[in-house]
């Protein structure tokens, strides 16, 4: 907590609709434009966006959580490379089922991690820089990112296991945010549409 008493807040927000985000397709470093419906709802974000005060923006530098941020009203959102989505290797552009085909039923991405990619405490490392970014300056943060890679910083805020993301469902064009409850890191809104 800053010597004012302020602590600061963390809004995540999920990139808008891709043709991949549609059919279930894992999306990590494809760089997929968002469709014309993630677009309109990129645009309705900055209703929501507009009045809240931001001493930092960040953006993963992909495309659909750049354009989702520009037009949210952020075009100026500061790239980051630790929030890009998790490296799904192999399983790049499959679905679950089709993973499982391939890797058995019990296939789990958070516990099994991504086949020549990455397992969930390497996502967690990487967000774990983030999270210590803004957190040193009691900063109001907004984040345009990904899925499973806001799933994990929401883990690692609440101080578990980057797996436990896991249980924490995020549609896309949502906002979360992150904060505290008193002096312990709470989740504050999660998935609002």
């Amino acid at each position: 907590m800053s010597s004012d008493g302020r602590q600061g807040t963390v809004t995540l927000v999920r990139h808008a609709e891709t043709e991949w985000s549609l059919s279930g397709r894992h999306t990590g470093h494809t760089d997929l434009p968002l469709t014309d419906s993630g677009r309109d709802k990129a645009r309705a974000l900055a209703d929501t966006l507009h009045d809240r005060c931001f001493d930092r923006v960040l953006t993963s530098p992909l495309s659909r959580a750049a354009e989702t941020a520009k037009l949210a009203g952020f075009p100026d959102a500061e790239h980051d490379p630790d929030l890009v989505e998790w490296d799904y290797g192999d399983d790049e552009g499959l679905t679950t089922p089709q993973i499982r085909e391939q890797r058995g039923r019990d296939w789990l991405l958070w516990r099994d991690g991504a086949a020549g990619g990455e397992v969930a405490g390497d996502v967690g490392a990487r967000v774990d820089r983030t999270i210590e970014r803004i957190t040193a300056d009691d900063a109001h943060a907004l984040i345009f990112a990904h899925g499973h890679v806001l799933r994990v910083l929401a883990a690692r805020w609440l101080q578990q296991p980057a797996d436990f993301g896991a249980q924490l469902v995020l549609a896309t064009a949502t906002l979360s945010v992150l904060g505290y409850e008193r002096d312990i890191r709470a989740v504050l809104s999660w998935n609002a549409g």
